[in-house]
């Protein structure tokens, strides 16, 4: 008998939650439009075939404009569902934000810096209490984790928020990291040398001590934005989770480590992870954000003492090496600089980094212009607070730098390379990036050549610079055509289709 989707997601007996989470976003996306989200119920082997569903999808954009999460209920070897690419375009990111694509990097900006304090809730009332694995059940056999793109080195968690403590301050700090399936209790935590986690990391190893963390799978976008954020200090993402949702994030003690996890979560993997590097186990290659296996070595390992989830989990996935992938970290480093560039150029009136160019290493900036010059203060900010970005594309406020044919129009009609261009050697750039130097040139390493295009008009011409052609802006906005264009008739299809 084939089974309905309430067989594995009891959105009914949620209807009535009072927080937010991956099932009131759900939601409120197909509620917004259904057809942003699509269900495959034959089974499909975790091994490259969920992906390779996705991937077709991306590439079919004349049937699937929207480039749609994808919720696989009948994975090979595992009883729960498995969503991915509920984050692979920004318009769905903007809706998780209560906004759209214009509004989407202003709000998430205001949104970050307003941090709401987390909720304690007790057990019961916690849905990701409503089952306990512990000790030989915690079996990561049990969830359908995916071996997404080709030369991945195994089967991967990618979309885990990593929760950890500071031994230090006992300050909690949550990240996002892949990790790789070793074993029914075993998963490797690969993290960057420069992120707080890795700091953390090192805190334990020189007290002798191993680190606690707890890796949670499924939740509201906001608390996986939050993740791939970076509040000053240690900690602080999970304030910003609830600043993002609007809704102060609920937590819960975990069950084997003392640490509070979010309450309203599908899944929390709880372990320990051993600081000494000799325990560590080889991890790599991965499908990474520039769109290319990178990083190979040993890792830490992560031993699994419990799982908890819904008695209905959804386990998410976060298809790496695909838009999904650019566009959930593209969108909080956006907000982050938008806020960090106006501290030195108020004017500027909106930032974005387009998944062309990985959400990290392009960015358009749209300015007010007041005085020349601006716009290369504007770029050396962004460069100074977003390293992985070497190329930055200045235009003026009536470019919609959400629009790239409009920026690239701009970049065409506005810019002349001999005085608009400016060159940056051996700026610090993003490590993962196959093409980045060292300071022997041709060594590997971390640095960059960058790039600045002033594609803004001047200012104090000898000549105005023209306006641009259009129609009238009150007729258009009246014209819609919905109220004038309609489709073929039958009769008229088969005129045209007839042999």
């Amino acid at each position: 008998m084939a089974k309905k989707l309430s067989d594995f997601i009891d959105l009914a007996a949620d209807s009535q939650s009072k927080s937010k989470d991956l099932r009131t976003f759900l939601r409120q996306l197909v509620e917004h439009d259904r057809d942003q989200l699509l269900v495959v119920d034959r089974e499909v082997d975790p091994v490259f075939e969920a992906t390779s569903i996705v991937d077709r999808i991306r590439s079919d954009s004349a049937t699937y404009p929207k480039y749609p999460a994808v919720l696989f209920t009948n994975i090979k070897g595992s009883d729960i569902p498995c969503l991915i690419n509920l984050h692979g375009e920004y318009e769905r990111l903007a809706l998780s934000l209560d906004t759209d694509l214009q509004g989407m990097v202003e709000e998430f900006g205001r949104r970050e810096a307003e941090q709401l304090p987390t909720k304690e809730v007790s057990p019961s009332e916690a849905p990701v209490k409503e089952v306990v694995l512990k000790g030989s059940d915690a079996k990561l056999s049990l969830l359908p984790i995916l071996k997404h793109n080709e030369l991945d080195g195994g089967k991967y968690v990618t979309s885990a928020i990593s929760i950890t403590k500071d031994p230090s301050s006992g300050r909690v700090n949550a990240g996002i990291f892949r990790a790789q399936l070793h074993g029914e209790q075993e998963v490797n935590l690969m993290f960057g040398p420069y992120q707080t986690t890795a700091h953390i990391f090192r805190e334990h190893a020189d007290r002798g001590k191993k680190m606690e963390v707890a890796m949670v799978l499924g939740h509201h976008p906001g608390m996986l934005l939050a993740g791939t954020t970076n509040p000053p200090g240690v900690g602080g993402e999970l304030e910003v989770a609830g600043s993002l949702m609007g809704d102060s994030l609920e937590v819960v003690p975990a069950e084997t480590v003392d640490l509070m996890v979010p309450a309203g979560a599908e899944i929390v993997i709880e372990g320990v992870v051993d600081t000494d590097p000799s325990t560590f186990k080889d991890e790599g290659p991965f499908g990474e954000y520039p769109l290319y296996y990178t990083g190979t070595g040993p890792q830490p390992v992560v031993k699994v003492q419990a799982i908890t989830m819904r008695r209905k989990p959804v386990y998410v996935g976060l298809f790496n090496a695909s838009p999904e992938h650019l566009a959930l970290g593209g969108l909080a480093r956006t907000g982050f600089v938008l806020s960090r560039v106006r501290d030195v150029v108020p004017n500027v009136a909106n930032v974005h980094l387009p998944l062309s160019g990985t959400a990290r290493m392009h960015a358009y900036i749209s300015m007010r212009k007041i005085a020349d010059g601006e716009p290369h203060l504007a770029a050396f900010n962004l460069f100074a607070y977003n390293q992985a970005t070497k190329h930055i594309w200045v235009v003026d406020e009536d470019i919609d730098v959400t629009n790239e044919a409009e920026v690239m129009w701009a970049f065409a009609t506005r810019f002349q390379a001999d005085k608009d261009m400016v060159v940056i050697n051996n700026s610090i750039g993003g490590w993962l990036n196959p093409p980045t130097y060292g300071y022997q040139r041709d060594k590997k390493g971390s640095l960059e050549t960058k790039l600045i295009f002033d594609c803004t008009r001047p200012l104090g011409m000898d000549r105005e610079f023209p306006t641009p052609a259009g129609v009238p802006a009150e007729v258009k906005e009246r014209m819609n055509p919905d109220d004038y264009v309609r489709s073929l008739s039958d009769a008229e299809y088969e005129l045209f289709t007839e042999e």
